[in-house]
C-alpha cells in the first residue's frame, strides 16, 4: 500500500460515519508543517497569516506552539473578532475603510492594544481621524513596503501590485507623518514578497519556466534584501521604537529569515499545505487539509460523479486555481466539464472501484478559502475524528 493509499483508507476510516461534503485537517501533517516552519524561521518567530486558517481552534493550537507569535488578520472586522476573542497581538495585513471598526478600535482600550493596521497613504490616517466617533485611544500603525522587483529602468515589474511605499525616503516620509500626528503610534513595518513566497520554482513539466522563476526569485531577493535593510534604517532614524519588521512567506521563509533587518516571519498555507505550494525546491510539506464530495452517479467505464466540487481558488483564473482529486489516486477530470457546481465527473481506472456513497478526497488549490465552503473542520488523528471544530464560517463570520 502507497503513503497516499494509507492515507485514504485513515481518512475513510475517520469520517466513515459521517456523509460527505466533509472537510478534514490531519492533525499529524499539521503539526509536522508547522514544525518545519519554526526550524526554516531560524529561530525568528512565526506570526500566523489566518487567512490561510480561519479557524479559531487551529489558530490557538499552532500558537500555543514554541516559535509562533502573534497572527497576520486580513480585514479590520476579523481583527477586532480575534482580538475580543482573547488574541492579544493581531497585525492587519491590509489598509481598510471599516469607518465603524476604526471607532470601535479608537474607543475600546483593549482593542487599541491588541490590534495593529496597516497604511501607506495619508489618506487611510485622515480616514482613521474622521472615523474616531470620539474615540481617544492611540491607534498602533504598520508601514507596508512594496517588495516587486522592478527591471529595464522600471519598465517591467514583478510581484503583486500593493503598497505605492517603494523607497526609503518615501517610507521615512510617511513614517514623520505618522509620529507628528497625534493619535498614532507607528510600531511595525510589513513586506510581503509575494512573487518569491507564493510562486512555485519547479513546476511539473516546465523545466525552462521553472529555471526562469528560479534566477527571477535568486534576483529579487538580493534586491529586497539590499533595499528592505535601507527602508529599515531610514525609518528607524524617525521612529527608534520600532517593534517589529515583518517579511516573508510560507515559500520564502528561510531565505528572509536570513536577513538581519527582518525580526519577525509571516507564514499561514505553509501549515495547510494546499496544490498551490506542491512545486517548490526550497521546501515540501504534507497536505493537512483535504475535502470529500461523495459519489453519487456511475455514468460508465471508467467514470464516476461526485456531487459539487467546483471550488476555484482566487487569483488569476487557470487550472492552477482548481482544486485537484487527490484519494485514490489516478482520477481526473474531464476536460469538457471540469469541476461543477453542483456535479463534477472524474474519470480514471480508480472510477470503477468506487461506488455510490464512496468518499473521493480533493485538495483545494489555496488553504484557507476551503473554510469558506464548510462550517466544519473534521480533525483527525490515526484513524479517527478526535475533534469537530467550527470554521470562521461555521461560527457566522464571513469577513470577505
Amino acid at each position: 500500500m502507497t503513503p497516499r493509499a494509507a492515507d485514504r483508507a485513515r481518512y475513510d476510516r475517520a469520517t466513515a460515519h459521517l456523509d460527505a461534503p466533509v472537510a478534514i485537517v490531519d492533525l499529524e501533517a499539521f503539526d509536522a508543517n508547522a514544525a518545519d516552519l519554526v526550524r526554516r524561521a531560524g529561530g525568528k518567530p512565526v506570526r500566523v497569516a489566518s487567512k490561510s486558517v480561519r479557524c479559531r481552534a487551529l489558530l490557538e493550537r499552532v500558537l500555543a506552539r514554541e516559535g509562533f507569535e502573534g497572527i497576520m488578520s486580513f480585514t479590520l472586522d476579523e481583527s477586532l473578532w480575534l482580538a475580543r476573542a482573547g488574541f492579544e497581538d493581531v497585525l492587519l495585513a491590509y489598509p481598510s475603510a471599516d469607518r465603524k471598526g476604526f471607532g470601535e478600535l479608537a474607543r475600546d482600550p483593549k482593542l487599541a492594544a491588541a490590534v495593529t493596521v496597516m497604511v501607506d497613504d495619508v489618506a487611510q490616517l485622515d480616514l482613521m481621524d474622521a472615523s474616531r466617533a470620539g474615540g481617544t485611544e492611540e491607534l498602533r500603525v504598520c508601514l507596508e513596503l512594496d517588495t516587486s522587483l522592478r527591471l529595464i529602468e522600471g519598465r517591467i515589474r514583478v510581484g503583486a501590485l500593493r503598497s505605492p511605499l517603494r523607497e526609503p525616503a518615501q517610507l521615512a516620509e510617511l513614517a514623520r507623518s505618522v509620529v507628528r500626528r497625534p493619535g498614532f503610534r507607528l510600531v511595525g513595518i510589513m513586506a510581503y514578497e509575494g512573487h518569491v513566497a507564493g510562486v512555485g520554482d519547479a513546476v511539473a513539466g516546465r523545466p525552462l519556466r521553472s529555471r526562469a522563476i528560479r534566477l527571477m526569485q535568486a534576483a529579487a531577493r538580493r534586491e529586497l534584501a539590499e533595499r528592505r535593510a535601507a527602508v529599515v534604517r531610514a525609518v528607524r532614524a524617525v521612529a527608534p521604537d520600532l517593534e517589529f519588521v515583518n517579511g516573508g512567506g510560507t515559500g520564502s521563509v528561510q531565505h528572509t529569515a536570513a536577513e538581519d533587518a527582518v525580526t519577525e516571519i509571516a507564514a499561514g498555507s505553509g501549515l495547510f499545505v494546499p496544490r498551490l505550494f506542491d512545486n517548490y525546491t526550497s521546501f515540501s510539506g504534507r497536505p493537512a487539509a483535504l475535502f470529500a464530495q461523495p459519489v453519487v452517479r456511475r455514468p460508465g467505464v471508467g467514470v464516476v460523479t461526485v456531487l459539487g466540487g467546483g471550488y476555484p481558488a482566487s487569483g488569476a483564473p487557470g487550472r492552477d486555481r482548481l482544486p485537484v482529486p487527490y484519494l485514490p489516486e489516478g482520477l481526473r477530470y474531464d476536460p469538457r466539464e471540469g469541476p461543477g457546481e453542483v456535479q463534477t465527473p472524474l474519470l480514471g481506472s480508480p472510477a470503477d472501484d468506487l461506488r455510490i456513497g464512496d468518499k473521493v478526497w480533493f485538495r483545494h488549490a489555496k488553504a484557507g478559502e476551503l473554510c469558506e465552503r464548510f462550517e466544519s473542520l473534521q480533525l483527525v488523528e490515526g484513524d479517527r475524528i478526535t475533534a469537530t471544530v467550527p470554521t470562521y464560517r461555521g461560527e457566522g463570520r464571513t469577513f470577505l
